[in-house]
């Protein structure tokens, strides 16, 4: 792991893996998370001849957190992630709610950003024809509910989860999300991807829940930027069985993200279609 010092003299945590002079692919995690990459999609971008580079979003980890932040925030500690590395140009992917993230660099650095990869991303709050909390597990509908009533009402119902996140096996991961895992996505939750997602969960909240709070608050405000800005080849993954970022969101995003590759895919859940398309989203991105 490596901490760097912004511009704004925040410090941001972030992990590289694969080979030293490959070309970059920026991930951003879900909500709550780390910089810790997933071992399948840092093999599979080596595999590419790419390298993963990770980062714990503002408030999670050893990353400073920035209250008030927006989405489009993002694409500034991006940039100075690229200027650390000494590289012009990167892909962006994001998982959940890593996925706006991945959005705002695609809108927001065109000239740095060559494509971008959206697997069960969330999509904006208040649009028409979305409604947003429908399909969501009852657990997500709670929290989302909390955060439009500020962040007092948030925090208060965060904090109560984050020790027992903060401290989760990979053997509990399964049964911490409650009513969001569908059938198949508990099929996924094993092996590496538990002792990962727990691992992810460990370190994000390790020393506070301000990275999982802003983010949710970024989520249902305006997000500091246009879909209709983006320009470069975006690449949008989505399951039929998601409980935690429902189906209907995946449908308002590719309605709505100019030139879009949308692969919604009947049967595969927020994990499964993570875990098992990986090759095929890889493939896509890096090609």
């Amino acid at each position: 792991m490596t901490t760097i010092t912004l511009p704004d003299g925040r410090d941001l945590e972030l992990e590289v893996t694969g080979p030293d002079d490959g070309p970059v692919v920026v991930y951003h995690h879900g909500t709550p998370g780390a910089s810790t990459p997933f071992p399948a999609h840092a093999r599979a971008a080596a595999e590419r001849g790419h390298r993963m580079v990770t980062t714990s979003r503002a408030g999670y980890g050893a990353s400073t957190r920035r209250p008030g932040r927006s989405v489009a925030d993002v694409a500034a500690d991006t940039a100075a992630v690229l200027d650390h590395l000494g590289v012009d140009t990167c892909l962006t992917m994001g998982w959940s709610g890593g996925g706006p993230h991945a959005l705002a660099c695609g809108a927001l650095l065109p000239e740095r950003v060559r494509g971008v990869l959206v697997v069960a991303g969330v999509a904006p709050y208040g649009m028409d024809g979305l409604d947003f909390m429908a399909g969501m597990g009852p657990e997500n509908v709670a929290e989302f509910g909390a955060s439009l009533e500020g962040e007092e009402r948030l925090r208060a119902m965060v904090e109560q989860e984050q020790p027992s996140l903060a401290t989760v096996s990979s053997g509990d991961v399964a049964a911490s999300l409650g009513g969001l895992v569908s059938p198949v996505d508990k099929e996924s939750l094993t092996g590496e991807f538990a002792d990962w997602l727990a691992a992810c969960f460990r370190k994000g909240l390790a020393a506070s829940a301000d990275g999982w709070i802003d983010d949710d608050l970024a989520f249902t405000r305006h997000w500091g930027f246009d879909l209709a800005d983006l320009r470069v080849p975006t690449y949008l993954w989505q399951g039929s069985e998601d409980l935690m970022v429902p189906f209907a969101h995946g449908e308002w995003l590719a309605a709505h993200i100019p030139g879009v590759t949308a692969h919604l895919e009947q049967g595969e859940g927020h994990v499964s279609v993570f875990v098992g398309a990986t090759d095929r989203m890889l493939d896509e991105l890096t090609g």
